[in-house]
């Protein structure tokens, strides 16, 4: 027993009886209101009831039947949820049929850099500014971010262009200056299985943009995000942003393939980072373009007005004028596949 299907018409109270239930058995309950149906996901180790309790279950007043679902991963699977999510974050929603394109630089520098960035990217056409606060660096001698400083920046930007801040939480300990200064927190690659840190973000109402791993598998991904949503946060975002695989001409391998996957299994929103996915800058706009075709609700791409002086990834940046570029050639893409942006 891993879903309990509201029949229609069934009363607030009668809803109240079933997740009551659950948790006097221990179990905390999820409801998704969709559509056509209302769905409760029992969370927990439902291995454990047995066929007997499960009809006890199916009994209840309000219940129109107890399914159960294959996948490890229940509430961020297509049968719990069929309908896609929506994510509504300021004016934007992503998933819906406008693909979002979140821009900025690597790592937040100074004000001005990044607020002449923000100007560049909105004009051509992206909604979100991102930049990195707090950097993972694999050297601790490399520049590794502003943090509060860089935050106090984004938000300053944020709030002379309008664009929602997407920024990276490393630590749980930093939760309340990140929840106080940005819209979207992210989870980067090498935190993605960092199980502490995925609980304390589930536990806030904020979406979560959800990098998948170096080497992680598609279902891994997956299970991070249930990490997420377990916790009471449906508002995860998917990220394929490459993986480690033998090939060395580009960063990382971009699978454009686990777009479509994901779509497949899942009902959250799914976008793409080309700019870590390949690594060169010249390598960004097809692979950008191949994401949307793909079926992509968002991309993330790094931009610096000059990225020969850039702290942090400058090789894989587009300055302002090629980032411009890429957004026109992006709607025509996304218009040949009955999408906008």
């Amino acid at each position: 027993m891993d879903i309990i299907v509201v029949r229609q018409g069934a009363t607030d109270k009668e809803v109240r009886q079933v997740v009551k239930k659950l948790e006097g058995k221990g179990f905390k309950a999820n409801i998704s209101k969709g559509t056509e149906r209302t769905v409760i996901g029992v969370i927990g180790d439902t291995s454990k009831i047995t066929e007997e309790e499960s009809n006890t279950f199916e009994a209840l007043p309000g219940v129109e039947k107890v399914l159960r679902i294959i996948q490890p991963y229940k509430l961020a699977s297509r049968s719990f949820k069929p309908e896609n999510t929506l994510i509504k974050v300021g004016r934007h929603v992503i998933g819906g049929k406008k693909i979002q394109v979140i821009a900025g630089p690597c790592a937040v520098e100074n004000m001005a850099t990044l607020l002449k960035i923000a100007e560049e990217v909105k004009k051509a056409g992206a909604a979100f500014i991102r930049g990195g606060a707090f950097k993972p660096r694999t050297s601790p001698y490399s520049f590794q971010g502003l943090r509060e400083e860089g935050l106090r920046y984004l938000a300053e930007t944020r709030k002379k262009t309008g664009m929602p801040v997407v920024t990276e939480i490393m630590d749980p300990r930093d939760i309340n200056a990140i929840l106080e200064y940005t819209d979207i927190i992210q989870i980067g690659a090498r935190n993605m299985q960092n199980f502490r840190l995925l609980q304390e973000v589930g536990s806030y109402d904020k979406p979560v943009l959800l990098k998948r791993g170096l080497s992680a598998t598609i279902k891994e991904l997956l299970m991070a995000a249930e990490y997420i949503m377990s916790e009471g946060n449906n508002k995860v975002i998917l990220c394929e942003r490459g993986i480690r695989t033998f090939e060395t001409e580009t960063r990382n391998t971009l699978d454009l393939s686990a777009v479509p996957v994901l779509k497949g299994l899942s009902h959250l929103p799914v976008i793409v980072d080309p700019s870590h996915g390949v690594g060169k800058r010249h390598l960004i706009p097809p692979m950008a373009k191949a994401a949307v075709a793909a079926g992509a609700d968002g991309l993330i791409i790094e931009v610096h007005t000059h990225p020969e002086n850039a702290l942090s990834d400058g090789e894989q940046s587009l300055k302002p004028d090629k980032f411009r570029v890429l957004m026109n050639e992006l709607r025509a893409v996304a218009k040949a596949v009955g999408r906008e942006i």
